[in-house]
């Protein structure tokens, strides 16, 4: 069941679906958090990449490829497995998540913003002012939304150069930088005589790093790519395999360079990326080169946002039209864009900032969102390893243009248990508080956590259970799952 692409003269090339694949995952906005673990922090990114970035790629590449000719992404291969009332869970989450997400990845942006100017004293000052955050979190999201509005035909070249400017060209400066700041006897704030392997008995010590799953989400998007290559069984590994070797080095290298020139005790989570290219220049006599750096992750960040505030609410409003949303969450503008989900994404993300208010602090209210956002995502990943799995016995004979093994289903098990196994472990430590930031009070945290979880889990079950066969819309060809036929 191959897509018409399969028989298109484009193909993608091992290198292109790699760089594709980079690009996709990489985001500087959270080295610091790992930054704060040292020489161990490698550790982790290794273990995240074996146990879940690769799985994830490769499991979900098996599935793109079986539905390539089917609409509905996560929906129609968690669905097939378990049913439409778990699918539509699955392709829920995705969406959720990318809705809690945008005030995390926006904060980043605001702290871009203030350090803009000369003064890193009052660029830091200004970082931290919890209005100033909120005001400018809002603002860029209700822009980009209103943006989208309007048409995606100019967001690929956005992201496209946006991922140049804002990503690629910053982190390979960052590592530049520590190295010629290293070579020109600079101080080394990294203790490399700390171990590689990290205090695995202190659970407070792993919280922090159980986000760094979420570093690497996203790679299941990939998937769909799968059959845009040539010998996609011998070639999609390659790129996979590519891909993932380039993440994770430049994660590695990024944070260790973080962490030459920022102390661990001064490593601040939504600031210490900025003040890291501060120290690099100003050793270099270069305190002008702050201000570009922190216009282009700007640029990096908005490009980013625009490209995901229209992506996953596509997948959703696809899947709302076959009948599992109210028809308020189906009306388009006139340029065919989902206009009320749209709206309804806005009111979330401007509900979630108001969470400035009980936060003591910007990095506090930039951490608990982001395990929010991990403990929702990681349960998609959850239903996407185990559907992986119970398809091999539930529809055997199905065709497999790119299969995991060549016989039999022992690497299906290892691959997708792995990636099941890690991402439970993740879901687990991400529920506690950690010990490095001042979250506040405990009950705080553990009430916006598991309400919060609870609330955005329990939704998408309300709404199937009240759907309405008025709610199928007539325009909508989506095809039935194997086992309604």
């Amino acid at each position: 069941m191959q897509t018409n692409s399969t028989n298109n003269t484009f193909r993608l090339s091992v290198m292109t679906l790699a760089i594709m694949n980079v690009t996709a995952v990489v985001s500087l906005r959270g080295l610091a958090t790992e930054a704060i673990y040292g020489p161990a922090s490698a550790f982790y990114y290794l273990f995240a990449a074996i146990v879940f970035l690769v799985p994830t790629a490769l499991v979900a590449a098996e599935l793109a490829a079986m539905f390539s000719s089917k609409q509905g992404g996560v929906f129609r291969w968690v669905g097939e497995a378990f049913g439409a009332r778990v699918g539509f869970l699955a392709i829920w989450l995705q969406w959720i998540q990318s809705t809690i997400w945008y005030p995390t990845v926006l904060t980043f942006g605001a702290v871009s913003i203030a350090f803009i100017g000369t003064d890193m004293t009052t660029d830091a000052a200004l970082a931290s002012n919890r209005l100033f955050t909120l005001v400018v979190v809002l603002a860029i999201y209700w822009i980009a939304t209103f943006i989208s509005l309007r048409g995606l035909s100019w967001v690929g070249k956005v992201s496209k150069w946006g991922g140049i400017i804002g990503t690629i060209i910053p982190a390979a400066l960052l590592i530049i930088l520590a190295v010629v700041y290293l070579a020109k006897g600079g101080v080394n704030n990294l203790n490399m005589k700390e171990s590689f392997f990290p205090d695995l008995s202190n659970f407070n010590n792993l919280v922090l790093a159980s986000s760094i799953f979420l570093f690497y989400a996203g790679m299941e998007m990939m998937g769909i790519h799968v059959m845009e290559v040539d010998n996609p069984k011998r070639n999609y590994p390659r790129a996979i395999i590519i891909g993932s070797l380039v993440t994770v080095l430049i994660f590695i290298l990024g944070t260790f360079s973080l962490g030459i020139v920022v102390p661990a005790k001064d490593i601040s989570l939504t600031q210490t990326l900025l003040i890291g290219f501060d120290n690099y220049f100003r050793f270099l006599h270069m305190s002008w080169a702050g201000s570009i750096i922190a216009i282009a992750l700007v640029f990096g960040v908005l490009a980013g946002v625009l490209t995901w505030v229209a992506g996953p609410s596509k997948g959703i409003f696809t899947v709302g039209r076959a009948g599992y949303l109210p028809p308020f969450f189906q009306k388009t503008n006139s340029r065919g864009v989902q206009r009320n989900i749209l709206i309804v994404q806005g009111v979330i993300v401007t509900i979630l900032g108001m969470l400035f208010v009980v936060m003591p602090s910007v990095q506090s209210f930039y951490q608990i969102l982001s395990q929010l956002t991990v403990l929702l995502y990681l349960i998609m990943y959850m239903l996407m390893f185990s559907a992986a799995i119970v398809l091999r016995y539930k529809l055997p004979k199905y065709d497999r243009p790119f299969r995991l093994g060549g016989r039999g289903n022992m690497l299906i098990w290892l691959l997708a248990g792995l990636g099941f196994c890690g991402s439970l472990l993740a879901f687990v430590l991400s529920f506690i508080p950690p010990s490095q930031i001042a979250v506040g009070s405990t009950t705080v945290w553990f009430s916006v956590l598991i309400i919060g979880a609870l609330f955005f889990v329990g939704i998408p079950f309300i709404i199937y259970a009240r759907r309405k066969p008025s709610w199928k819309n007539s325009d909508t060809e989506f095809e039935k799952f194997e086992w309604e036929k």
